[in-house]
């Protein structure tokens, strides 16, 4: 039987992975093109989860990551964190991304799942939540996000799934995937008529 830690840290570490893998194989503008109204983007969340484990897994628990964030700090403008700039390459996301995970790792590692720390920015009956519901907490947030990754790769270039090594999907040919899609709109017509 796994510890309840190693098990938290596991599905991180996956859905981590998830998202960078998503920027495999793309140009600098594909990862950056905002698909949604809102102006989702692969980099931008990459960057966004970048500054949400800086903040729950650094201040929250008094170990703030060494370096500034000048995108999440309070007067950054709204949604600073959501984009890369020009001047921020690719390489330069990731390896930020990669070092505030060793930073959250670290914290991880050192303190009890039972650890207290404080999250400012939630309400105050909220506030002080334990290591353990904090990793619960970034789990289900990058997990999220890894969901609208999925959807901005797919809307790109069709690549779609899990993993690299697992996509999750049926096995079937393009001509299926163009008939399935086909009849889900039919059946969407259909129940728009009723």
């Amino acid at each position: 039987m796994t510890e309840p830690k190693s098990d938290l840290r596991r599905y991180l570490q996956s859905v981590r992975e998830a998202v960078l893998w998503k920027l495999d194989g793309l140009s600098e503008y594909d990862i950056r093109r905002p698909l949604t109204p809102t102006g989702t983007n692969l980099l931008g969340l990459v960057k966004h989860l970048a500054g949400v484990e800086a903040g729950y897994f650094g201040d929250t628990f008094g170990r703030p990551f060494p370096e500034a964030l000048p995108f999440m700090a309070d007067d950054a403008e709204p949604n600073a964190d959501m984009w890369a700039t020009a001047g921020e390459s690719r390489e330069d996301v990731v390896a930020l991304y990669r070092r505030v995970w060793a930073h959250a790792d670290a914290t991880i590692e050192a303190l009890p799942l039972d650890a207290v720390g404080e999250v400012p920015w939630w309400s105050e009956e909220r506030r002080r939540p334990t290591l353990h519901l904090i990793l619960v907490h970034v789990i289900a947030e990058t997990n999220r996000h890894a969901g609208h990754a999925d959807i901005v790769r797919e809307l790109i270039d069709g690549a779609a799934g899990l993993r690299r090594d697992n996509d999750n999907l049926p096995r079937a040919e393009r001509e299926w995937w163009d008939s399935y899609q086909a009849r889900l709109e039919r059946v969407a017509r259909e129940a728009g008529q009723s």
